[in-house]
């Protein structure tokens, strides 16, 4: 009896093996026509992670974040678990950069495209021990606003800041405080604000006060009295209008027009370790970039972000300057300029180096690096333009909207002066109001 089982077992083994065989060389040869190089690689090429935890602070230069979270965007590219979160400030920002995703902080963000920069040198953490970073994308470019309280409305203060240096003067000969805040130090609204002052012969450090504030806080903190000019992006520049606390001096597409602004920053290690889901999440953060560029969306990306729960802003705070359309609010309204954010057209997606070489440069002029910064062995460790090139070319991106080349050339600003990424010595030594000898 045992014999018989055995046998009759060793039969069935045998006949269901052999079509067990037969099944796996079918299934094998499926799987040889459906991913032809083998299934590990077809495995690879999905992200590593599902999860990343991304910052914002409440600037329309987010927006390409929260809209890939809204519109599932993030969901397509097989990142459903990008988690998007509100930070108080830069600083806050900073930290939770240096913690990173796995200690309870965040692992990119939407960010002042130099901090990335200042952040992997150490010179704005803790101990100043260093966070390797990367650059990913460019978020925008202009739509920043440099904002002067109501007090000095009959100035005709512009991109020509120059009215204000005896105003300025006489305030604190009265002895009151003259106060002009950024959002952070050596951050895009620090170097706008500063190269508006100096280029009017006033120096931001000797001349007047510069204090840090958080974005969202400019306007309330303008109010009660606390400072006397500002930058920061929108929707804040527009808001202070439409509450009649200031107005805007200029939009800062005017001191350098089609200006690179925010940036795509991870932390390195997050990258390296994760490079198909870095790839997926950059892929949807460009996505989003173009839905934010078109003008038929403009109003839906206005009502989105505008929400409680992303930046708490109504509508009207935000669509007029997202269309172009400017009430300065001392006298001047101009509908239809060219001063709206780009998201995606004029390369605004593309991070040139040459534009991070140029914020290298302007923090080594106000001290926040030294004069012997290798400038280029800097940018090529921490700007990733080649893994934006990857990305364009595999959502299948024109072949005209990739630049050539990782330089935009040289740069001409409001007040003549040019900016050579190839010697930028020379812009240096041009500069009158700096804190290094050129």
């Amino acid at each position: 009896m045992t014999t018989k089982h055995t046998m009759t077992g060793r039969k069935l083994n045998r006949r269901t093996f052999l079509k067990a065989g037969a099944s796996t060389a079918a299934l094998i040869g499926a799987i040889g026509t459906q991913f032809p190089f083998g299934v590990h690689v077809a495995e690879a090429a999905g992200p590593e992670t599902t999860k990343a935890i991304l910052g914002y602070i409440a600037l329309m230069d987010a927006s390409p974040l929260v809209i890939a979270k809204e519109k599932g965007i993030f969901a397509k590219y097989d990142m459903p678990n990008v988690e998007v979160a509100k930070q108080a400030s830069w600083g806050a920002t900073r930290d939770n950069m240096v913690l990173g995703g796995e200690a309870n902080g965040i692992d990119g963000a939407h960010i002042l495209t130099p901090m990335p920069y200042l952040i992997s040198a150490g010179k704005v953490t803790q101990n100043n021990v260093p966070t390797p970073m990367y650059i990913l994308a460019r978020l925008n470019l202009d739509a920043q606003a440099i904002s002067v309280a109501n007090e000095y409305k009959d100035l005709k203060v512009t991109t020509d800041a120059s009215p204000l240096k005896a105003a300025f003067a006489k305030k604190i000969a009265d002895g009151k405080k003259v106060s002009v805040a950024m959002t952070f130090p050596g951050g895009t609204h620090d170097l706008w604000i500063r190269y508006w002052l100096a280029a009017a012969g006033i120096d931001p450090d000797k001349d007047v006060s510069t204090i840090v504030v958080p974005p969202p806080q400019m306007v309330a903190n303008m109010k009660v009295g606390n400072m006397d000019a500002f930058c920061v992006g929108e929707p804040w520049g527009e808001q202070l209008v439409n509450q009649n606390i200031g107005f805007s001096a200029c939009s800062t597409g005017e001191i350098w027009a089609k200006h690179p602004e925010k940036a795509l920053g991870m932390r390195a290690a997050w990258v390296d370790k994760n490079p198909n889901a870095a790839k997926a999440l950059l892929t949807a953060v460009m996505e989003a970039q173009q839905w934010c560029d078109k003008p038929e969306n403009r109003q839906e990306m206005s009502e989105i972000v505008g929400k409680r729960q992303w930046f708490n802003v109504p509508v009207a705070d935000i669509i007029g300057r997202a269309k172009g359309d400017i009430n300065y609010g001392n006298g001047r309204v101009e509908k239809g300029t060219k001063q709206f954010m780009k998201f995606w057209q004029d390369h605004a997606s593309y991070p040139f180096k040459s534009h991070d070489t140029w914020f290298v440069t302007e923090d080594i002029r106000w001290g926040k690096f030294e004069p012997t910064t290798d400038i280029k062995a800097m940018v090529d460790k921490v700007n990733r333009e080649d893994l934006w090139r990857d990305a364009a070319k595999s959502m299948g991106v024109a072949a005209a909207d990739i630049p050539a080349s990782p330089s935009r050339g040289k740069e001409t600003f409001f007040d003549g002066k040019v900016f050579d990424p190839e010697n930028p010595g020379a812009y240096l030594k041009s500069l009158s109001i700096k804190r290094i000898e050129a």
